[in-house]
């Protein structure tokens, strides 16, 4: 699953970043979108948990279109700085990427995802893929952003093939998101 194309759009694609490369690509989205569109400080929008999170990239061709990023705590995950180039902000690619990145993540056994958003961006999370707001959270203020942020939550079904402690070793070694397929470095003791 580290690589998945759109039915029906073979030109658009998401994969796990794996390289530093797709990282740069995630980043240059986010400078786009962030930086030049909304006028945000760099130093709001990259810190210390790009090194520490998993990113999602979304390629037209191989133009980078699209990035998420995920943050992973105890029994819930955090998607951030998820950012579409205009020409790619439609109803289809986001939630294409966003099928995708909820996969991901209920493989790795998590069934709660929460975002911040601000109110028209939650009306999106909320209509288009299912998130609810959090009852009892008040809304965040974040330097840089004129609005308050809402949180919201969906709720994943863990597939049966998700990975725990009982997932075979070999597994568990192999590169984030390519669990199906075994790594070039295993060796087999057949």
């Amino acid at each position: 699953m580290a690589e998945k194309t759109l039915k029906g759009h073979n030109s658009i694609r998401c994969e796990i970043v794996t390289t530093y490369e797709q990282l740069l690509h995630a980043q240059a989205v986010r400078s786009i979108c962030f930086l030049e569109e909304h006028g945000m400080q760099a130093r709001l929008i990259f810190d210390g948990n790009d090194w520490q999170a998993t990113h999602i990239i979304v390629y037209a061709d191989n133009e980078p279109v699209g990035t998420v990023r995920i943050r992973w705590f105890k029994d819930f995950v955090q998607f951030e700085r998820t950012s579409f180039r205009k020409a790619w902000r439609n109803s289809h690619v986001i939630k294409s990427c966003a099928e995708f990145a909820f996969e991901h993540v209920a493989r790795k056994g998590y069934d709660r995802v929460i975002t911040h958003a601000s109110p028209l961006y939650a009306r999106l999370w909320r209509m288009l893929l299912g998130f609810q707001p959090v009852k009892g959270k008040p809304p965040i203020q974040l330097e840089g952003h004129e609005e308050s942020y809402i949180e919201l939550v969906k709720t994943l079904t863990a597939p049966d093939n998700a990975i725990t402690q009982e997932t075979d070793a070999s597994i568990l070694f192999r590169v984030e998101g390519a669990w199906d397929a075994p790594s070039e470095h295993e060796l087999n003791m057949s």
